[in-house]
């Protein structure tokens, strides 16, 4: 965090009584309530709440944010605190709440995607396919090596490609040995929109900014694993995982003496396939990981399959293409095709939470898309956003969240704290309601709140969704106080200065709610688990 100056140090007692008088005025609860919400109440139980959030918000760091918070009571709706609750901010991951909800609404927690080898030709007697391998994705986000289901921590099994692998062997079942056309990847189930609007240059270089597809392989990403030299002065070894034919790796990785840091980095140009990687590794010491996003998946995901055809020993005669659908195209009619394989992926329960708990901003984006295709016929993000407009709409949030995608890296993305809240206060009452708890985050335990809120009272407490841009920060969901009463809170800070650190500050805030938000009301529950 950055240190105080002189003039923070030397301050007048006076004036810090003050300033915490008037961030106290600040954060009295107003008497308006949104949608849901039952009016601020001038009550002790508040007054414990606002006074540890007053002292938090007063201090030197915070004052440089702009906040927005709002805690409420999860079964009464009655306001317990509330500032600026009615402000647009910028949610980052918190949108995936709204993205993880709507799907859950709309599609169930027990949908499965399917990904399909299919062809419209014909298999003869001597294992010969006549006509064109197609690989048909529908939007599943967990074509990978992972675990499911999933327990809080990733594991794997197999290498990155193994359902893939699993398609071509269930192909080799069948004795096809020799395919007469071509290796098509159809992602037509999405609009070929690999970017939704809002997303910074920078983020099309990271594992975050992963390309939007219909065939998403190992979340659209390739592992480089550099390993050092023999000697000093000998070039580092690359290897690609899924699969490294795609590209052209650049090695200008050399081995240094022993002691010194490993210094490495990957660059591409956007849509190029060389790709450089350069730096030092220290003789003799273990091999180290970059990752870097594949810009073009369902052709990387075709010539992988080749690949694996191959090694499979079926020969293919022709060459690999995709098959897109553009967002300005009419969805075609479904071709007629033998299905020659095909995988199920797990449920929408188990695949929201890997999604948040790790908060997955690709398979986000598959989710909005996959509600859009099943309800519309067309996976575009237009139309997943012009679901979620509707699913607003019938909540009462209509005017309180303006989204961009599905999974809040778009920086147009605004929502207010009451929406938040209103939208978590309706969650917990839908027959789905313990799926979207239990793929929260939880404090000091797992997922992106593992390391947050340990050793205090919120740890084991606290079950929200985090939320992380350059300037812009978010903790959003559920909580148990001391005194057994059960809330739900939204806590927003933007235009949070260059290199602070405000996770600090956001955890203070959640630590406050479950410190001073009381008892519940009188005959209300105050232990088990959340229905």
């Amino acid at each position: 965090m950055p240190s105080r100056n002189s003039k923070d140090v030397w301050i007048r007692p006076l004036l810090i009584l003050c300033c915490a008088g008037a961030w106290c005025l600040l954060a009295l609860p107003s008497r308006a309530a949104g949608p849901g919400l039952a009016p601020a109440p001038q009550s002790p139980r508040a007054a414990g709440l606002q006074a540890r959030l007053a002292k938090i918000l007063a201090g030197p760091e915070a004052r440089r944010a702009d906040w927005g918070i709002l805690v409420a009571d999860e079964t009464s709706g009655e306001t317990l605190y509330e500032l600026h609750a009615n402000r647009f901010f910028t949610p980052a991951s918190n949108a995936k709440l709204f993205t993880v909800a709507l799907a859950l609404a709309d599609l169930g927690p027990g949908f499965r995607w399917r990904t399909t080898l299919e062809t419209s030709g014909r298999l003869d007697p001597e294992g010969t396919l006549e006509g064109n391998l197609v690989l048909v994705g529908r939007g599943d986000p967990n074509l990978s090596n992972r675990v499911f289901p999933f327990g809080g921590h990733v594991q794997v099994d197999g290498p990155p490609d193994k359902v893939i692998a699993d398609l071509v062997d269930q192909l080799a079942a069948r004795g096809v040995k020799r395919i007469a056309g071509d290796v098509v990847a159809d992602d037509t189930y999405f609009t070929y929109d690999r970017y939704p609007p809002g997303w910074s240059i920078s983020d099309l270089a990271t594992t975050d900014g992963a390309p939007v597809s219909a065939l998403v392989l190992d979340d659209n990403n390739l592992k480089i694993d550099v390993t050092p030299g023999i000697g000093i002065g000998a070039p580092a070894s690359l290897e690609a995982l899924p699969w490294g034919g795609y590209y052209q790796l650049r090695d200008h990785v050399l081995t240094v003496r022993r002691g010194l840091d490993a210094q490495l980095s990957v660059s591409r140009q956007l849509d190029s396939l060389d790709v450089a990687v350069t730096g030092q590794l220290a003789v003799g010491s273990p091999a180290q990981q970059l990752y870097l996003p594949i810009e073009q998946p369902s052709r990387y995901i075709a010539g992988l399959l080749r690949y694996l055809l191959s090694q499979r020993g079926i020969t293919v005669d022709g060459g690999i293409r995709t098959e897109h659908l553009l967002p300005d195209q009419t969805p075609p009619r479904p071709a007629v095709r033998q299905v020659l394989a095909q995988h199920e992926s797990p449920t929408l329960a188990e695949a929201v939470r890997y999604l948040m708990k790790v908060s997955q901003n690709l398979h986000a984006e598959c989710l909005l898309r996959t509600v859009a295709h099943e309800r519309t016929g067309a996976g575009s993000l237009e139309n997943g956003l012009a679901v979620e407009r509707e699913f607003l709409a019938q909540l009462g949030l209509a005017d309180e969240v303006t989204l961009s995608d599905g999974s809040g890296l778009s920086r147009y993305d605004l929502a207010t704290p009451q929406a938040v809240v209103s939208l978590l206060r309706y969650a917990a009452r839908q027959s789905w309601s313990s799926v979207f708890l239990d793929a929260l985050p939880v404090a000091g335990r797992d997922g992106t709140l593992e390391d947050r809120m340990r050793g205090t009272p919120a740890a084991g407490r606290v079950f929200a969704k985090t939320g992380t841009l350059l300037h812009d920060n978010a903790l959003s969901g559920y909580a148990t106080t001391l005194g057994g009463r059960r809330v739900v809170f939204s806590i927003f800070a933007n235009n949070t200065p260059p290199r602070a650190k405000f996770d600090p500050l956001l955890d203070r805030v959640a630590e406050a709610i479950v410190e001073g938000s009381g008892r519940g009301p009188k005959g209300a529950p105050t232990t088990g688990r959340r229905r």
